[in-house]
């Protein structure tokens, strides 16, 4: 068994007074129990938490995690090789185009070992943050011609060890959603085949894709810290029959399904040109929502596509640095979650690695599209970047200081320049990945007094990421001819192109 003892610990229900989603009280208007209690003592073991002791001193050998102890936090959106591409994509202000040229050039130039190199140092940089548990929306699969590795190398499921591999070393819980990616893009003929640059993204057919996901799950079936998912990439990746697949394979699993949805105007109006309908109609349609599902960003929908997802009970994810980078423009938070939709919320491609700041987003995007504060509260904030983004990830019992749940605890300082002062009720307003000191994980310290138990995150990341690029072989500076293949590179962007959003 361990001990930890907290200066402060996130534990609603025990004491003082707390309001919940738009400001609106329990049902009773009653006094709601508030989250922050002084001096807990948490005791784990064999991963999950055995004792919670309110109000009482450290133990002798206890590890002492100062300030105030929120549950692991969940990053329920990642492409972890996208980080590669942060602050190299806004070369005379940047596009779409320029930015989706680098994401493919990093692709192509992935092996198996450079992504376990690669995905170790982003990971342990959100564990740095108080990431314990991320969602990795996998579609890098095969050979760039779109051939399996073979199993000297292996296997067709190696890039998918290898981010297995780089999540244990770097003490953060895996989901891999391991993603269904069958057509290059959805045009008014239907959909059309992967382009060159896409080739290893696919498994063919959906049946393949359903085999090899069979095949892994199985693999890692004794694995606690590593679960396999699904997701459908996207209406443009992914046809209605075949939507309608990878759904089934996800309620025959009991596994969580995941899917990006109307991240851009650009893919509402190839729904509409080619099916007549909206991709939340089509998804609807195909079987595709309900409470195992969560749409990742949904920031361009109709009242009906709102209504439609809050009463399957379909989760979303909002990605707001993403959405703010690539221009995507502001998601109806506020509408969903009053519609029935639980929201969570991911880094996507990694503008930060920051799941506090993601949860704040929610509110201050809420605020630019409102003019009016306190949509979501402090409260309401935590929850949705701990309980509500495991529950995402299939962990539902995670995400909380309880008796039973997984020991995932993240210390955030409240005397350093951000904090300092502040009303530790309030600190999901306040403080982000930078006041992190203190991070356990399976009952295991991952972080202590901001040092990762890996070594030098910084300088993981650094030569990763020049390693990544160096094999791309181009301009380290992206938007300057960007070399992705003959065919990718000849071709003029178009205004197809330019609409896809982070997802492509």
């Amino acid at each position: 068994m361990s001990g930890f003892w907290c200066e402060r610990a996130w534990l609603p229900g025990v004491g003082g007074t707390g309001r919940s989603v738009s400001g609106s009280t329990r049902a009773d208007d009653g006094p709601a129990p508030g989250p922050v209690v002084e001096s807990v003592r948490v005791v784990t073991d064999g991963g999950r938490i055995v004792a919670v002791e309110p109000g009482v001193p450290a133990s002798d050998g206890d590890v002492r995690l100062l300030g105030i102890v929120l549950p692991g936090l969940a990053n329920a959106h990642s492409h972890a090789f996208h980080r590669a591409l942060r602050g190299r994509t806004h070369a005379d202000g940047g596009s779409f185009w320029t930015w989706r040229q680098g994401m493919y050039a990093l692709a192509a130039a992935l092996t198996p070992e450079r992504y376990e190199r690669l995905a170790r140092a982003v990971l342990a940089e959100m564990s740095l943050g108080g990431t314990t548990a991320v969602g990795e929306f996998h579609y890098v699969h095969h050979r760039p011609d779109g051939t399996p590795y073979p199993a000297a190398d292996g296997g067709p499921n190696a890039m998918a060890e290898a981010l297995r591999s780089a999540a244990r070393d770097a003490g953060v819980h895996l989901t891999l959603l391991d993603t269904c990616y069958l057509h290059g893009g959805l045009g008014p003929a239907g959909h059309e085949p992967l382009a060159p640059e896409q080739a290893r993204f696919g498994d063919g057919t959906v049946e393949r894709w359903a085999a090899r996901v069979d095949a892994l799950r199985s693999a890692w079936a004794d694995d606690d810290r590593a679960l396999v998912g699904a997701a459908a990439h996207s209406v443009r990746a992914v046809a209605p029959a075949e939507l309608a697949a990878v759904a089934r394979w996800a309620r025959d699993a009991g596994a969580p399904l995941h899917v990006h949805l109307s991240e851009q105007p650009g893919e509402n109006e190839a729904a509409l040109a080619a099916l007549g309908v909206t991709p939340t109609r089509l998804l609807h349609d195909a079987g595709s929502l309900g409470p195992g599902t969560t749409a990742v960003h949904a920031v361009h929908l109709t009242g009906d596509d709102v209504a439609l997802l809050g009463a399957s009970g379909t989760g979303v994810c909002l990605c707001p640095t993403t959405e703010r980078d690539l221009a995507d423009g502001i998601a109806p938070g506020l509408r969903l979650a009053r519609a029935g939709s639980p929201l969570s919320v991911g880094t996507d491609q990694h503008v930060t690695a920051d799941v506090l700041a993601e949860a704040r987003g929610v509110e201050e995007h809420e605020r630019l599209a409102s003019g009016r504060r306190g949509a979501f509260d402090p409260a309401t904030l935590v929850g949705i970047a701990t309980s509500a983004g495991h529950a995402a990830l299939g962990r539902p019992d995670a995400g909380r200081i309880a008796v039973g749940a997984p020991a995932d605890l993240v210390a955030v300082r409240l005397d350093t320049a951000r904090t300092a002062g502040t009303d530790p009720a309030q600190v999901a307003l306040v403080a982000g990945a930078a006041d992190v000191s203190d991070v356990v994980a399976g009952g295991e310290l991952v972080v202590r007094d901001g040092v990762h138990r890996a070594g030098d995150v910084a300088r993981m990341l650094a030569e990763a990421i020049e390693e990544l690029w160096a094999a791309a072989g181009r301009d380290l500076a992206v938007g300057r001819d960007v070399a992705v293949g003959q065919d990718a590179a000849a071709r003029p962007a178009t205004a197809h192109d330019i609409t896809r959003g982070s997802d492509a």
